[in-house]
């Protein structure tokens, strides 16, 4: 197999990395299970310009990418949309796919794994034809994010400050907000302070990522209008792991869902795959692709796929 290893310098554990011995390293590992493989080390704004041109290369079998999860979910939909096949390297903070795929979060270990791994046909959501590979949100988490971005950080443990102080400040000042959905026929019209719409349900764990990508449905979360008390409640819901059976949260599973907001009166965000990216609509249409996202995995993985 020809692999076309493309890595972001500028995400993550990549920015205090070696890059040229990390270079060698995925190098031994690929070219030691009987692959061949090329090597590009690039800088954010370079990425998905290096993505897209690999991924329109006739003679390669397959792609990694490696940064953090805004990184990944970029290269999960120029793999979905071109067909090629993606390996992953989690240089993130949270790495949400790569536990959802239960890869090593060690990046000196993931490399073996995936030179060693099997592809399989994953799902892949969509919003308004843009991709998502963990979910899209609205409401409290939008707003996490607004304020995150307004406060100033460059490592890691600056973005978790800037977070807890942007999630305190999202208790104090919930959104409450109507919408109405069509879930697969089901319509309905609802207040409420938070929507999130994920590729596969979310599992129980913590930071709130599905344990399969391979069941081939959407999850729907809607959270009611919520008093800073009420919020205070459902993050201590998702704190202890329990976000799905809190009573504050409705669950929905459907293949499509058609959001429309009737009061829209004023520029609104959504978070994709971490991103906060303005609705200029009224509408959004979400989607999941059953087993269009072809991604490389371990070899332990039970998924059917076939060994590369």
């Amino acid at each position: 197999m020809k692999v076309k290893a493309i890595f972001n310098r500028d995400g993550g554990t990549f920015r205090t990395t070696d890059m040229d011995a990390y270079s060698r390293k995925v190098e031994e590992d690929f070219r030691a299970a009987g692959h061949e493989i090329e090597i590009a080390v690039v800088g954010a704004d370079e990425m998905r310009d290096t993505l897209e041109t690999a991924c329109g290369r006739g003679d390669l079998d397959a792609i990694v990418a490696g940064g953090g999860d805004g990184t990944i979910s970029a290269a999960a939909g120029v793999a979905w949309k071109t067909g090629m096949p993606l390996g992953i390297v989690p240089a993130g903070t949270m790495n949400l796919v790569a536990r959802s795929l239960k890869l090593p979060l060690d990046i000196w270990k993931v490399p073996e794994v995936l030179a060693n791994g099997r592809i399989i046909d994953a799902d892949i959501g969509s919003a308004d034809g843009r991709a998502f590979v963990h979910q899209f949100s609205m409401g409290l988490h939008a707003r996490m994010v607004r304020y995150r971005q307004s406060y100033r950080f460059a490592s890691r443990l600056g973005k978790i400050s800037a977070s807890t102080r942007a999630a305190i400040g999202v208790i104090f000042n919930p959104p409450d907000f109507e919408i109405e959905f069509d879930a697969d026929g089901h319509r309905e019209r609802r207040h409420v302070s938070a929507i999130s719409v994920s590729n596969n349900h979310f599992g129980h764990d913590t930071l709130m990522y599905a344990e399969d990508l391979t069941s081939g449905h959407l999850g729907f979360y809607t959270a009611p209008p919520l008093s800073p008390a009420g919020v205070a409640k459902l993050s201590f819901d998702i704190l202890r792991g329990k976000f799905r059976s809190s009573t504050l949260i409705t669950e929905m599973s459907a293949l499509t869902v058609d959001l429309h907001f009737p009061k829209m009166d004023r520029k609104i965000n959504c978070v994709i795959d971490g991103e906060l990216v303005p609705i200029r609509s009224g509408r959004v249409a979400l989607r999941v692709h059953p087993g269009e996202l072809k991604l490389l995995v371990g070899s332990q993985e039970s998924n059917a796929g076939k060994t590369v």
